[in-house]
């Protein structure tokens, strides 16, 4: 009446708890049905009567096991699979038709009758091979429960162990008496196992009422630490390691049990060859990169103080694809995709920056913008790909001149701008001229022609007139550049004032 209690009053509630009720209804009513079986059975007065209620109790016995096996399995957080469940649940049905067909084969009970000395209901038995396969089955269905229940109290919080105690012992009551009974050591002829069930129902009532199993349980390490994307290691007081997660070990496979207690500085030369990037006796984060080439990884890694504890959590999140795309969207944004230089948005906002910087500092500023003299024939003559081609050639050429400081960019179709911090539009002038003469002494040598590229360029330099800003200087120096292609092209030609003009 406990066990079938227990069944209903969690079925009526199932709704207020976790998923793992439902294991708990069936586990709780296989038992209900194995008592009742059980004491129906002790009001028989014949052998037929006997052997009814028997196999009425081997409804729910052979089952009862294996449930209480995926009971505890589920609240211990291991994954249960249909296929784990279907192979659990065999033996038990085979066990059940074993029994009520047992007079034409004898292989569950070789000998089945009423006690000769007690009598009725008194059962004399002799156990046959199924039956010892059905015992072995069912002893280890309940011992597996029992051991992993076990195995999890160290790891199980304080507030829990009130739950684990009646989990353990709702396996180890019903195990203890069936190995008595079946040595031999309990009264004949009767099965004390329902009889001492009543324990087990009580301590699962008590852990319901008091411990709210079922509305608030441990979920094991492995289903949570084990499940967590970034890689954690725990360290303790000293630093020394003390536990990691899946996640750690799929991240650094030379991580191993055997380094348990070593120094996290120590561990993390072997893991990485560097030392441990962050002090780790503070909260902090800093971005790590682990590897080179194509097994280049990026990691950013937290350190982080246990609660309630001198120890510490290190938390590693791998960034390498986030900083992979990163630098792709960089890419598309602030290079140009054929020439591979900057283009037009990351030279005005760099440019902008060091224009400022120049201000403030009272420096001069210069800017040249460079045009490919006649690019439109080149494309009509020899072709886009070609023209392609030009662009790239120039871009290659341009840059082995440019020094560190100075800003190189597209800067739209056949033109491209160049800024310099700190120049004057003389020596603008000069590495303009030494740009032109370069590209004329280097052209461009494809697989059919020979052709040569020439540049007209214009340079402009920024006054100290408060109302200067860059896009008036890129007017400037557009303007210069206007002219040079006036005068004929091949040519620099620097803006020296709104009055005076452009000088060639």
């Amino acid at each position: 009446m406990l066990n079938l209690f227990l069944c209903l009053y969690v079925f009526w509630r199932r709704f207020n708890y976790t998923n793992v009720a439902n294991f708990f209804i069936f586990y709780t009513a296989s038992i209900a049905v194995y008592c009742f079986g059980s004491a129906f059975g002790l009001l028989a007065t014949d052998l037929a009567q006997m052997k009814f209620w028997t196999m009425i109790q081997y409804i729910g016995m052979p089952i009862s096991s294996p449930l209480g096996l995926l009971f505890i399995m589920h609240y211990l957080g291991i994954k249960i699979t249909k296929k784990r469940c279907m192979a659990l649940l065999a033996i038990p049905v085979i066990s059940f038709i074993m029994v009520a067909t047992n007079d034409f084969h004898h292989l569950h009970y070789r000998v089945f009758r009423v006690d000769p000395t007690l009598g009725s209901p008194y059962i004399y038995q002799e156990i046959g091979i199924w039956y010892a396969v059905h015992g072995i089955f069912t002893f280890g269905c309940m011992f597996a429960a029992f051991a992993l229940l076990l195995f999890r109290w160290r790891e199980t919080a304080k507030a829990y162990r009130f739950q684990l105690v009646a989990l353990l012992f709702g396996q180890l009551v019903p195990m203890v008496t069936a190995f008595l009974y079946l040595i031999g050591a309990t009264p004949a002829g009767i099965d004390p196992v329902p009889v001492v069930l009543w324990i087990s129902s009580l301590l699962y009532l008590w852990s319901i009422s008091t411990s709210r199993l079922f509305t608030v349980m441990p979920i094991a390490k492995d289903a949570i630490f084990n499940s967590i994307n970034d890689g954690v290691i725990v360290l303790d007081e000293s630093h020394r390691l003390i536990e990691f997660n899946q996640a750690a070990k799929n991240n650094f496979p030379q991580i191993n049990k055997t380094m348990f207690g070593r120094d996290i500085n120590e561990i993390w030369v072997e893991l990485s060859v560097n030392p441990f990037p962050l002090a780790a006796d503070a909260e902090s984060s800093q971005e790590v990169l682990i590897g080179a080439g194509r097994s280049e990884q990026i990691f950013q890694v937290r350190v982080s103080a246990l609660e309630n504890s001198r120890g510490l959590l290190i938390i590693f999140t791998d960034i390498t694809e986030v900083k992979r795309l990163q630098v792709k969207l960089e890419q598309q944004a602030y290079y140009d995709e054929l020439t591979q230089v900057y283009n037009r948005r990351a030279f005005l906002q760099q440019a902008e920056q060091d224009f400022r910087l120049a201000q403030a500092k009272a420096l001069p500023f210069t800017v040249l913008l460079i045009d490919i003299d006649h690019f439109k024939r080149v494309n009509d003559t020899y072709g886009h790909h070609i023209g392609d081609q030009v662009l790239v050639h120039v871009a290659t050429v341009c840059q082995t001149q440019v020094q560190k400081g100075q800003v190189f960019a597209r800067y739209g179709g056949e033109e491209f701008v160049l800024s310099m911090n700190g120049r004057t539009a003389k020596e603008a002038e000069v590495l303009a001229n030494g740009l032109r003469k370069h590209l004329a002494f280097h052209p461009l040598v494809t697989e059919d022609e020979v052709i040569a590229v020439t540049l007209s360029i214009g340079v402009a330099e920024a006054t100290e007139k408060a109302e200067e800003t860059l896009y008036r200087l890129l007017n400037k120096a557009d303007k210069a550049l206007y002219a040079a292609k006036q005068e004929g092209r091949d040519r620099v030609c620097v803006f020296i004032g709104k009055e005076e003009g452009v000088k060639p």
